[in-house]
């Protein structure tokens, strides 16, 4: 509830002209959608051993050394979230273009194989709505706790001031854009007022939208069509927006209702990426069909531009009415997604079976946020280049927050007719995010200071299941695939955290304490879609 009491002491508080990224932001940049080719997703992507899809190249490139013909693909079709209202210009169900590439086959020259492949890894397309009681915490007394130097949900000072027998003293260097726009316009007032207005409830509604596309680059070979070798080099094109409107239904020092108060925020990135892959797929039993695969990819390495523009409207009867401030951030920034290792088995019955596993793992805690620390000038070259540091703090949050992922993936494909294939997948992730994982908007770091949100949610396992067939005609093939995603979470409209707030009561005229406590419930939330997709091939 609003203080009626007076501080002692001023507020500082100020921003840093350097840059980096926030945990939960940068798991954006992870693509780990199941996508490509009709026939890759109606296998379940368990094809790392099998190859002979232009999907491969992005997960075993020594899958595209199998081809023995060269082959264009094209593939589009639909994708739906489940249970979704739209939101803002987002819809629950949108048109998608996944992807298009071909293999050149040159057996019988050079020995090698070259490929060229776009697909979307990542659909940014997601309308989350959440809403729930608080219960008298709110977000702008997050921000008034972090002036006064509350404690986080572990215990640990949230901020470097002092209390004393005075009131507050020190300033306030991890401040966000959305702590600014508080202490600026709501906590302190035009009488310079500063305090806090508890909530009863909120409501959050986002729309996310964009891609991650990826323009893979293939040459691959093999040695007596038992011992199969690939690199492909990738390049990434990001292209995010978010939308989001978040309100609360604020209450007095009585408990009465004061009105509401609404942060819409919308946030935009892009930028470019760029990893290496390497595979190996080999026979080890002679004779026999049966295939082993062996892949690495190297982190992507990310080179970000993110903006935003934030209005706070207080349309409640606390601090004035109907009043919107705004703020509004670009800076660039570098992330490096980690490392990924993949083993896969594959084996084919005469021409009518065909049965794939895969299994990967990529450790998300591994993952760098590095800051831009400014340019300098190289003689030989005559140009200058960026230069930047590891974000040390935030890098020791992601630890802290995520875990490493392992990905099992199997399927088969039966033909009941040559030119006739029915195929079948499953797909399982394992959580990325520790349940106890938050998002501290208190630490300090430049991720922090430039964040303009407060909420996050901690996604549990992905599960995936598929179906799809094929049918060839001469040198053309036409392929059909729908996949089930499915996947739970818990969604907080802002860190727990309490703290010891001094004042001076101007009626007794003596220092007095209260102990504040900005709890909130997680709700569960999902994210379950549906695709489509259509893939149209010729074999030349």
């Amino acid at each position: 509830m609003k203080m009626k009491y007076i501080f002692t002491a001023f507020l500082l508080f100020g921003a840093f002209a350097a840059s980096a990224q926030e945990t939960y932001e940068n798991t954006k940049m992870v693509d780990n959608d199941l996508n490509g080719t009709a026939k890759y997703i109606g296998m379940g992507g368990a094809m790392d051993a099998l190859g002979g899809d232009i999907s491969v190249i992005s997960t075993n490139p020594a899958g595209i050394g199998i081809f023995n013909s060269s082959r264009a693909d094209l593939s589009f079709g639909m994708v739906s979230q489940q249970g979704a209202k739209a939101f803002g210009n987002a819809n629950a169900t949108n048109a998608s273009f996944d992807q298009l590439g071909f293999v050149y086959s040159d057996k019988w020259g050079s020995g090698f194989n070259f490929a060229a492949n776009y697909h979307k890894s990542l659909n940014f397309d997601y309308i989350l709505s959440a809403a729930g009681a608080l219960n008298n915490a709110s977000q702008n007394t997050l921000s008034f706790l972090k002036a006064i130097g509350g404690y986080d949900q572990n215990g640990t000072s949230i901020f470097n001031v002092e209390n004393t027998n005075n009131g507050l003293m020190g300033k306030a260097p991890y401040t966000s854009q959305l702590d600014n726009l508080y202490y600026n316009n709501f906590i302190i007032d035009n009488s310079s007022l500063p305090g806090y207005n508890s909530a009863s409830k909120y409501l959050m509604n986002r729309a996310n939208s964009g891609y991650i596309g990826v323009y893979d680059f293939n040459i691959s070979g093999s040695t007596n069509n038992r011992f199969f070798y690939g690199l492909t080099v990738g390049i990434h094109d990001v292209h995010y927006k978010g939308l989001s409107a978040y309100n609360e239904s604020l209450v007095n020092y009585q408990g009465q209702s004061a009105g509401s108060l609404t942060v819409n925020d919308e946030r935009n990135i892009t930028g470019s990426g760029a990893d290496f892959k390497i595979g190996v797929i080999f026979l080890p039993i002679k004779y026999s069909p049966f295939r082993v695969g062996l892949s690495i990819a190297t982190p992507t390495f990310y080179s970000l531009t993110t903006s935003n523009s934030t209005m706070l409207t207080n349309s409640s009867n606390v601090t004035g009415y109907n009043k919107g401030w705004t703020t509004s951030e670009a800076y660039s920034f570098k992330l490096n997604t980690p490392w990924k290792f993949g083993l896969s088995l594959g084996h084919t019955i005469g021409n009518y079976l065909a049965l794939g596993a895969s299994y990967e793992y990529a450790d998300y805690s591994a993952m760098k946020t590095l800051v831009n620390t400014g340019s300098s000038y190289d003689p030989y070259y005559g140009s200058y280049y960026d230069t930047s540091s590891n974000d040390v703090t935030m890098n020791n949050h992601t630890k802290q927050t995520l875990k490493a992922v392992s990905t099992f993936k199997i399927g088969a494909e039966f033909k009941p007719m040559s030119n006739l294939a029915l195929r079948a997948g499953y797909n399982y992730l394992s959580p990325m995010y520790s349940m106890q994982g938050y998002k501290d908007g208190s630490i300090d770091s430049y991720g922090s200071n430039y964040s303009s949100a407060t909420d996050y949610v901690n996604w549990k396992s992905t599960n995936r299941l598929t179906l799809g067939a094929g049918y060839t005609m001469d040198r053309f093939n036409i392929d059909l695939a729908y996949q089930y995603s499915a996947q739970d979470g818990e969604f907080h409209p802002f860190m727990d955290a309490y703290g010891d707030y001094y004042y001076m009561n101007t009626q007794t005229n003596k220092v007095e304490v209260e102990k504040i406590d900005n709890y909130q419930d997680p709700v569960k939330v999902s994210n379950q879609r549906h695709q489509l997709l259509l893939t149209l091939g010729y074999r030349f």
